[in-house]
């Protein structure tokens, strides 16, 4: 299939072929909605803690007699049933992540992009550079593209400049193309592909 490519000033100036294999794949929500829970899975810091039996600080003598005080016996005032006592099966230390196939994830990935080309919301840009970093400019040039809420990819580096107009500008996320990612794409309303990182991903989705 073809596309049509502009420039920041919003000018044609000319059209790329995209892979129909990768821009124009069957798009599976399922593969999807696994692959942002493995991503999300995996940013998950894992840190919650609750102090076990063995942690809490207290005396381990017996807290009164087995028989004769009328009560129910007792082992330890460190049992979950007595006050400042341990919790059961609470949360500990731990990494959620889980594993995904590669095979998986480059579905996801194609299944993304050609989510993206069937709704009109993939844009080719012949390069995202700029010769000042001045967030005022690219402020400008967003609003006459009509992009709010983008993903914008590069090729194997950004342009320097560009990131920092871009990084003060809040729903902007830019990322070269090692860093394209499901989730990022899907929470953009734009995704926006430079020449350089449509070849890119093609080479790496082939």
């Amino acid at each position: 299939m073809k596309a049509k490519i502009i420039t920041l000033e919003n000018k044609s100036v000319g059209d790329i072929e995209l892979k129909d294999s990768i821009f124009g794949a069957d798009v599976r929500q399922d593969i999807l909605s696994r692959m942002v829970n493995y991503q999300r899975a995996k940013k998950r810091a894992g840190t919650h803690k609750v102090k076990t039996r063995g942690e809490i600080r207290g005396t381990t003598a017996k807290p009164f007699n087995q028989k004769g005080s009328g009560r129910a016996r007792q082992g330890s005032v460190k049992v979950t049933q007595m006050r400042s006592g341990a919790t059961v099966f609470g949360p500990v230390v731990r990494s959620h992540s889980h594993k995904l196939t590669k095979k998986v994830r480059k579905l996801a990935l194609r299944s993304a992009l050609s989510a993206k080309q069937a709704t009109g919301a993939l844009v080719i840009l012949d390069n995202a550079e700029l010769k000042q970093g001045k967030t005022k400019e690219l402020v400008g040039r967003f609003e006459k593209l009509g992009w709010g809420r983008v993903l914008i990819v590069g090729g194997s580096s950004v342009n320097e400049k560009f990131c920092l107009a871009a990084r003060n500008i809040p729903n902007v996320d830019v990322v070269p193309s090692e860093g394209a990612n499901v989730y990022d794409i899907l929470r953009r309303d734009t995704l926006v592909l430079t020449k350089d990182a449509v070849k890119m991903l093609e080479a790496r989705l082939s």
